[in-house]
């Protein structure tokens, strides 16, 4: 049987941008925060780099924000680059008083006997200012955060629960527009259960599973994005997807990423043959903005027809490599590789979500009592291309604004009154279940083939034509038979790739991490793409 619950506040996503939210809430909130798997499962705890902030005292604040308005290329929003790197210190100080084992740098002693925190470079950026812990940041932030919230008697960790859509007044019939919870499928019990809240918050991630080579955990599927769109959030900027310019290429290795930093600290590109290619394509080689470099890797892989291209490390030191990459180095190493002694084969693949629901600083969507943070968001942070470990930054910096947002709101909002209960009178158990895996490969194949890297309008128009296809066999599913975890990540998918494709087509230039023939040249006048609910997506 289904049951009601009731929270102050309901965060849907465990990862870096939720647990921080729910942290940096009072204590006497009673807080839910849902996983749809194991808590571990997200995009947080495979994040390797770092979060980039400024902290030397070399770097400043200005260099920063120069360098993501010039990755961007021309779409960042001033205003949100300039708010979060200006609070990059405070949330990186607070990580650490959360007790993230940031990475020390024995070499520099301190005057107070201490020791500096080891900062590295990535593409894009002009200094030093990437903090990290080894080259496993994303597990040791993870785990600092889990601790943590297992330690609040207020916060309440629910795993194998897949939000199926969110409940607004909307939606019963009210006249009103507020969010008032959502219908949350129990994996464990089968049922739909419904949740009620003060507040909502999607902390989601992001959508690259939307493609069929990503460096993204299984449920990265736009669940978020796909809720806000329904419950009538704009969405912005979803034609740029970010190809992270190196994952592994191995038959047996799924979506491992190696991390940027290794080009930060002097790892080159090489083709087959062993010569290097960057320096023809940018004047900072390895060191360009990952969409450059994934470009050309396409490009290279194209005009020779190969699998893949390599990542070289090995001229350093050994010790150095194992110690700061110990993680890749054991990785590749199950592989049969050694990368203090060969290169590492790598291949680009979808790994995040530049675009989103829109948001302003406090994480406020256009739905009220609905925030949306982290990769499910449009902040304007990223323009046309993340600059990298921008992303865990943008998590920390907004989940903390938006908790500051609904602390002041408090005494203002009531806890809704009991909500419907989810009907399922009028569905079955289906036995028809191969159609939904059919669709997840034919949409993440044409997703690939037609949206990927380069596009053109004839790709764009038949992905347009199959994903419709697809949403009306879905929709007829959904209608018919019992919700599951598949059924609902591939409703939402499907729903995301739609809307990615639309805004793709209204972008009549290539600009950043959308690249088109039809249309190779940048225009004068730099927009966003912004898609309205209510103008439908047919």
């Amino acid at each position: 049987m289904s049951q009601h619950y009731q929270h102050d506040v309901l965060v849907i996503g465990s990862g870096a941008a939720g647990l921080t939210l729910a942290l940096t809430l009072p204590e006497h909130l009673r807080i839910g925060v849902l996983s749809k798997g194991n808590l571990a499962n997200g995009s947080t705890f495979w994040a390797q780099g770092g979060v980039a902030a400024v902290l030397d005292d070399t770097d400043t604040v200005e260099s920063h924000v120069e360098d993501t308005l010039n990755s961007g290329a021309g779409l960042c929003r001033e205003d949100a680059v300039r708010f979060t790197v200006e609070h990059s210190r405070e949330a990186i100080q607070w990580l650490i008083e959360q007790g993230v084992p940031f990475t020390r740098d024995d070499e520099t002693a301190r005057e107070d006997g201490g020791f500096e925190f080891h900062l590295t470079r990535e593409g894009g950026h002009s200094h030093r200012r990437i903090i990290h812990a080894a080259d496993a940041t994303g597990a040791a932030i993870f785990k600092a955060l889990l601790d943590q919230a297992r330690a609040r008697h207020n916060i309440e960790l629910l795993e194998q629960r897949v939000a199926v859509d969110l409940i607004t007044e909307r939606k019963l019939g009210q006249s009103g527009q507020r969010c008032l919870g959502a219908y949350v499928l129990n994996r464990n019990t089968g049922e739909v259960d419904t949740y009620a809240a003060r507040f909502v918050i999607l902390a989601t991630g992001g959508a690259a599973k939307v493609y069929l080579y990503t460096s993204n955990p299984d449920g990265a599927c736009g669940d978020g994005i796909a809720m806000a769109w329904r419950a009538g959030c704009r969405v912005g900027n979803l034609e740029f997807n970010q190809f992270h310019p190196t994952c592994l290429y191995h038959p047996k290795a799924k979506s491992f990423l190696v991390t940027e930093a290794l080009r930060g600290e002097g790892a080159l590109l090489r083709l087959p043959n062993g010569d290097r290619f960057m320096q023809r394509f940018d004047a900072r080689a390895e060191l360009a903005p990952r969409d450059i470099v994934a470009r050309a890797i396409d490009h290279e892989m194209k005009r020779l027809g190969v699998d893949c291209v390599y990542l070289d490390i090995s001229h350093k030191d050994a010790n150095f490599i194992k110690s700061h990459f110990p993680t890749v180095y054991e990785r590749c190493l199950e592989f049969g590789i050694d990368i203090t002694r060969e290169p590492i084969p790598v291949v680009p693949a979808a790994h995040y979500t530049c675009g989103g629901v829109v948001v302003d600083q406090h994480g406020h969507t256009d739905v009220p009592g609905l925030y949306a943070i982290g990769e499910t968001s449009f902040t304007g942070l990223h323009g046309a291309n993340r600059m990298a470990s921008n992303s865990l930054l943008e998590c920390f910096v907004y989940a903390r604004s938006a908790a500051a947002d609904i602390t002041a709101q408090l005494e203002q909002i009531s806890m809704p009154g009991r909500l419907p209960t989810w009907d399922a009178s009028q569905v079955t158990d289906s036995d028809e279940d191969v159609i939904i895996a059919h669709n997840w490969d034919e949409l993440r194949r044409f997703m690939w083939d037609y949206v990927g890297i380069v596009r053109t309008n004839k790709r764009l128009q038949r992905a347009q034509h199959r994903v419709r296809l697809l949403l009306d066999e879905i929709d007829e599913f959904y209608s018919n038979y019992r919700v599951s975890r598949d059924l609902i990540e591939l409703r939402n998918l499907a729903q995301v790739a739609e809307l990615m494709i639309i805004s793709a087509m209204q972008r009549k230039e290539s600009r950043g991490l959308h690249y088109t023939l039809d249309y190779p040249e940048q225009l004068a006048e730099a927009k966003d793409t912004i898609l309205q609910p209510r103008l439908g997506a047919n």
